[in-house]
């Protein structure tokens, strides 16, 4: 069992609706989706471009993935997340857009938001506590000769290499798309996500999302307001 602090809107939220119909999968019931009848991409295609962050469901990295300590609970775990979740206000992302990340496509902030990075920060560093050691295997999938110095640090200190100031918040929408599909996946991309692309993102939930066991999709464990406002939503 593996467990992750995720930012995901709300499942009845337009972009988690249009996200899991690309996906091909709502995180929040596990169950599988329809693609959108206007995508420009067989569905074949669709299927192996979006495998990936299927798995993970629709979501932005604050705490990745992580296996709890020896001795430490998942009722501990909740626990910690509520205090967390509850003091910390919301905010908006001023604006989103779509950015290829090296052979991937996500939404991402137009630009920086220190709201954004000091969540991601403040995560990380909240539940070190509870996270195990990474074992030798798990920082092989990492490829740590293919990281800097300082992510490198970071995965052996910190169990990611990509936080603080490696740190960039993305959504995931596809995984790598082969250079010769890169135009007409942007092309899909932009005519599904029109609705949200160069308008603000609110952030005013974070999740826990979890994994049964290694290479099972992810699910919401349960959802929670920042600023505590409303009770805990349990997926």
């Amino acid at each position: 069992m593996r467990y992750a602090i995720f930012f995901a809107p709300p499942a009845d939220d337009r972009l988690s609706v249009t996200a899991s119909h690309w996906l091909g999968r709502d995180a929040f019931t596990g169950g599988a989706l329809a693609w959108p009848e206007t995508s420009q991409l067989p569905p074949e295609q669709q299927l192996a471009l979006t495998a990936e962050p299927r798995r993970y469901g629709f979501h932005g990295t604050l705490k990745a993935p992580f296996a709890l300590a020896p001795g430490r609970s998942e009722a501990e775990l909740i626990a910690a997340l509520d205090e967390f979740a509850a003091e910390i206000e919301p905010f908006t992302v001023p604006e989103i857009t779509l950015q290829q990340l090296g052979p991937f496509f996500a939404l991402v902030p137009s630009w920086d938001c220190p709201d954004l990075d000091g969540l991601a920060a403040q995560a990380v560093r909240r539940f070190e506590p509870l996270r195990a050691p990474l074992s030798e295997t798990d920082i092989a999938r990492r490829n740590p000769e293919r990281l800097t110095e300082r992510q490198r640090d970071y995965l052996t200190s910190w169990g990611y290499p990509y936080v603080f100031e490696e740190f960039q918040f993305h959504l995931t929408l596809t995984g790598p798309v082969p250079e010769e599909m890169q135009g007409l996946v942007r092309e899909t991309l932009e005519h599904a996500f029109a609705d949200f692309i160069g308008k603000p993102l609110v952030v005013e939930t974070v999740a826990l999302f979890h994994e049964p066991g290694r290479g099972a999709p992810f699910t919401v464990h349960s959802l929670l307001p920042l600023g505590g406002t409303s009770t805990r939503k349990i997926a």
